[in-house]
């Protein structure tokens, strides 16, 4: 039913949030502030050893800043306990001894109608794993047979077959006491006044069940066994159960999984193409998958993506189509990427889908494809610059306007500013950085040159040792070794310059909470500043560092200060304004963004080169070095500036 939404607000306000979720945590003591309504809890809805999930009675939220989920005393409810909106609405007030309004009788008599139709479903899912296992099922079970899915497997999705008969379904169902009306509001006969006998929607299909998010079964997928259906692949048409776009196959199962501590690894929620393909990787380990209903993805599926999960990899087939795809998705998602909220895509091997890729060459093989996922700015750039000519000044200027353009569409204004600092430096990059060879060509052709066959190839056999003097001396690159080493004068400006000028947290807010930093004394600095964040405090440049002393952190403190002083990096003290420290800031958290992109970059392009040492992979190498030669000398510049400059004994 629908609520008044004063009704809604008034149970809030008199409910802390906090008393719904401690039912199902256990606060932590040293970082809670119950005086305060501050709270702090390992997440319930992933595995964490420590704490990083926020509750405020202030505002009536929580947030977890280690899977992202977020919401009110509703959503904790329908998603941690499964229960349905309503349910969770009169739970909250009968805690806040509120009665409930008087119910809509049309709205009940559609939520019974609802309960009474998921009985249905599933009592059309155990027809169909019945006959499965029947005589009529054989050729069904040879076909699961051949793809390598296990009886196990089978059962536990519940995996089924439609015989080949236009009423076995319908005569089931009927014969048990389930109405003509139910039958057809399942969408499990075709009906209608053009249909004199109404008839089952799937015959002699292989049946997949379609679990909505507490598992209940709300619809089914059918594939043909026929070679001449009309389609391979068909869905339950949409009901008061079920809309197609609103639905992903395996959602409660992989959120299960990612509940278990899969997230707390390192891993995400993997988004393929197929139910078949879902179920191979389920198989194969892989339970944190799941797949759109047949369509492209939809806004509603990646809303449900990233309610798992802030960067979901999104996997494709390796051929054009799945390119076409995988442009399309990022087009969809780029409107609504923020902090800590994107996609990295992964492309197969050509020809390839999951199911054969795990069949062929086992588990490794695809951890090896989403070991090369790619950000979402990375497959914009290389769609707009992989099939154009750039030898003119118009069609230079022609790609700086369509980057322009496609970052223009980024809502978050913040994120938005990044993305088109970063679409300049690519650009700039691309066109200027060539050494050697013909400007603003393909991008395959920018390393031509030095060390080039005529054609634009590089000589065979001529270049093992170029390849190894520069894979030696990226390996020895500075940006490398400090990533590796010790504390490095970017990282510690970054957070120098953030306990000093406390004004910096506030007006970079998202950037602080997802820090990359290669330090761990910096990162433990790092997280002593999102705990006088999390309490009030960030404000403060005496609150946080007696915070950073609270975390036994003070010597840490005093070796990023001292380093600071040593470089000459003034903007980052004290006794800085707070513009010049801005400044600083920006400028280092920019070319700490970059160093770290490059860093990953430079080992997958490494290991790339070490397993295929082909042409093309040599001269992805190249332009990574490129890249890291720009990055060293703008910091080079930056930090003998500090050296240099007469300002320095400001210091």
């Amino acid at each position: 039913m629908r609520f008044p939404p004063a009704f809604l607000d008034e149970i809030r306000d008199r409910v802390p949030i906090s008393s719904v979720i401690g039912q199902r945590v256990a606060w932590d003591r040293r970082k809670t502030n119950a005086p305060r309504g501050d709270y702090w809890a390992c997440c319930p809805f992933h595995g964490e050893k420590s704490p990083s999930f926020h509750c405020e009675d202030k505002k009536g939220r929580y947030h977890c800043f280690g899977c992202s989920v977020s919401g009110d005393h509703f959503k904790f409810l329908t998603e941690l306990d499964g229960m349905s909106f309503p349910e969770a609405v009169e739970k909250i007030a009968d805690m806040a001894g509120v009665p409930m309004p008087v119910r809509d009788a049309e709205e009940e008599r559609r939520e019974k109608e609802r309960a009474s139709l998921t009985d249905v479903m599933e009592m059309a899912t155990t027809f169909f794993q019945e006959r499965l296992q029947g005589p009529e099922g054989a050729k069904a079970r040879a076909y699961l047979r051949e793809r390598g899915l296990t009886p196990a497997t089978q059962q536990s999705f519940r995996l089924g077959y439609a015989p080949d008969s236009r009423n076995a379904l319908k005569e089931h169902l009927a014969a048990k006491g389930v109405p003509k009306a139910d039958i057809e509001a399942c969408g499990l006969v075709r009906h209608g006044d053009d249909i004199p006998v109404s008839y089952d929607w799937f015959r002699d299909r292989i049946m997949f069940p379609i679990p909505d998010s507490r598992g209940k079964i709300i619809a089914f997928g059918g594939r043909a066994l026929a070679p001449d259906a009309l389609a391979k692949y068909m869905n339950s048409p949409d009901t008061e159960l079920f809309h197609k776009g609103n639905v992903l196959y395996n959602f409660a199962r992989a959120r299960q999984a990612l509940g278990k501590g899969a997230l707390a690894k390192g891993g995400t929620v993997i988004a393929v193409e197929g139910y078949m393909d879902v179920i191979a990787l389920a198989q194969a380990g892989f339970e944190n998958v799941v797949a759109p209903l047949g369509t492209a993805l939809t806004e509603n599926q990646l809303e449900l993506l990233w309610r798992m999960a802030g960067e979901p990899v999104l996997c494709f087939d390796g051929d054009q189509a799945g390119l076409k795809a995988a442009w399309r998705a990022a087009d969809m998602a780029l409107p609504a990427v923020q902090a800590g909220r994107s996609a990295r895509f992964a492309l197969l091997p050509e020809g390839k889908d999951p199911d054969d890729l795990v069949k062929a060459e086992g588990p490794d093989a695809f951890r090896a494809v989403l070991a090369e996922a790619r950000p979402l700015a990375d497959l914009l750039w290389m769609r707009e610059t992989s099939v154009g000519v750039f030898d003119t000044p118009e069609r230079r200027a022609e790609l700086e306007k369509t980057l322009r353009e496609l970052t223009s569409r980024i809502r978050d204004e913040s994120l938005r500013y990044h993305y088109q600092q970063e679409m300049r430096e690519r650009v700039l990059s691309f066109f200027g950085s060539q050494r050697g060879g013909r400007q603003g060509g393909r991008p395959g052709e920018r390393f031509q040159g030095k060390g080039a066959a005529p054609g634009g190839q590089f000589a065979r056999g001529g270049n093992a040792g170029g390849r190894t003097a520069i894979t030696e001396s990226l390996g020895r690159s500075a940006l490398v070794k400090r990533g590796a080493e010790g504390m490095s004068v970017r990282e510690a400006t970054i957070i120098v310059a953030l306990i000093n000028h406390p004004a910096l947290i506030d007006e970079n807010f998202a950037h602080v909470e997802f820090l990359d930093l290669a330090n761990t004394d910096l990162r433990r600095l790092h997280a002593a500043i999102l705990d006088a964040m999390a309490h009030d405090m960030a404000d403060d440049r005496n609150a946080v560092i007696a915070t950073i002393e609270r975390a036994g952190c003070g010597e840490i403190w005093e070796r990023a200060v001292a380093l600071i002083k040593r470089a000459r990096q003034w903007p980052a003290l004290e006794t800085a304004g707070l513009d010049d420290a801005r400044d600083a800031f920006n400028q280092a958290l920019h070319l700490q963004r970059s160093a770290r992109t490059l860093h990953r970059e430079l080992k997958q392009a490494q290991a790339t080169l070490d397993q295929d040492p082909s042409d093309e992979n040599f001269r992805h190498l190249l332009e990574i070095q490129a890249q890291f030669n720009d990055v060293q000398a703008t910091e080079a510049l930056i930090e003998g500036f500090g050296v240099s400059s007469g300002r320095a004994g400001r210091a």
